[in-house]
């Protein structure tokens, strides 16, 4: 399914698309993606895990013993525990966020979920995030909506929504932008 119409392209791509055919013939693709949710949790959470992720200045061995007991510590384990060791392995764990990102985007295809980027100025209430998933379900014609909400102060108020190719951007930050080009159009 991956392979016929690629949604993922690039190295994190590749990584993502073997990863989601093994946990597709494993049977256990809700496991693997809570695992990696979890472990980007941690990653999100935890400035020192950002650098050893991040940092080309830890060794392979490094990263691996490090990952290794950040996992079992987080109860992570199977077939997404492996994953992250291997990229650790392969030097490859700066690119972690981005395979979760891409396996995120198979999973979706797979259950026939559309996902959607939501920034927005601060963070959304249970009430606000469920009116707009369903605003977001019958813009896709009934089709379930997986929300990725990033919090973005610098947007000062509305939110920013990308689904698909297609993009809304009610922010104060771009009115604002924009009501400062008109005045010096103006001129």
């Amino acid at each position: 399914m991956a392979a016929e119409d690629p949604i993922v392209s690039g190295m994190a791509g590749r990584y993502a698309t073997a990863l989601f055919e093994l946990a597709r013939d494993e049977r256990s693709l809700d496991v693997v993606k809570a695992d990696l949710d979890r472990f980007e949790a941690l990653v999100t959470e935890s400035a020192d895990l950002q650098r050893l992720v991040r940092s080309p200045v830890f060794s392979s061995d490094e990263q691996l013993k490090a990952v290794t007991a950040v996992l079992a510590q987080s109860g992570i384990g199977g077939i997404a525990a492996n994953f992250v060791r291997l990229a650790a392995q392969n030097r490859r764990l700066f690119a972690v966020p981005d395979m979760i990102k891409a396996f995120r985007k198979l999973l979706a295809r797979h259950r026939g979920e559309v996902s959607a980027d939501i920034t927005v100025a601060e963070k959304l209430s249970d009430a606000h995030l469920g009116a707009l998933k369903e605003a977001l379900k019958a813009v896709t014609g009934g089709k379930d909506v997986d929300l990725d909400v990033k919090v973005d102060p610098a947007i000062i108020g509305g939110l920013v929504v990308k689904l698909g190719s297609r993009m809304v951007d009610t922010s104060l930050r771009t009115k604002l932008n924009a009501i400062k080009f008109a005045m010096k159009e103006a001129r």
